[in-house]
């Protein structure tokens, strides 16, 4: 029974701790948040198993780990506030191409970042371009461009211009 009670509380220890480090840390990883994530995965294995390394014994710390992921996917489909919780929201970072400094600093997240996702994404270069960008649930930029102004007139005028230089050159007007 030791090792079922330990799993579950380093389970539950994991995800509070990876839910506070942000949603960037899980979309896009460095060569610094790999090795971090190498290191957590051996200490996670030695608390898990401790001294027992059967095969008994791994194989009810593996089940335990897909009883409680199968148990809070099953909560979190239950009870929307507890997907809120443990997955987060989207939030807006950039709200016609102002860039909202509050979230920005509680996300962590950088004018670079949300302009490079601009750029991967829409081929847009600069802030004013961008009508809104959002960090989602899991972590990735979605950026919405700025519409193009519509110049319905302009467009008129123009074929107008162009229909009287073609009746004028046909010698259809004066």
């Amino acid at each position: 029974m030791d090792v079922f009670l330990r799993t579950f509380v380093v389970y539950l220890f994991l995800l509070v701790i990876l839910r506070l480090a942000g949603k960037r840390t899980l979309s896009e990883m460095s060569t610094f948040d790999f090795i971090l994530l190498l290191i957590i995965s051996e200490a996670t294995q030695n608390a898990l198993v401790d001294d027992d390394r059967s095969l008994s014994n791994g194989l009810a710390v593996i089940l335990s780990l897909v009883a409680l992921d199968r148990m809070l996917g099953f909560l979190k489909w239950k009870y929307s506030a507890l997907e809120k919780v443990a997955e987060g929201t989207p939030l807006v970072l950039v709200d016609h191409g102002k860039v909202l400094q509050e979230a920005v600093d509680r996300s962590r997240v950088t004018r670079d970042d949300i302009l490079q996702a601009a750029r991967q994404n829409g081929g847009i270069a600069r802030m004013d371009q961008i009508k809104y960008a959002v960090l989602e649930a899991s972590g990735g930029i979605s950026i919405i461009p700025m519409e193009a102004p519509r110049d319905d007139e302009g467009l008129e005028r123009r074929i107008e211009e162009a229909l009287l230089r073609v009746l004028q050159k046909t010698g259809r007007l004066p």
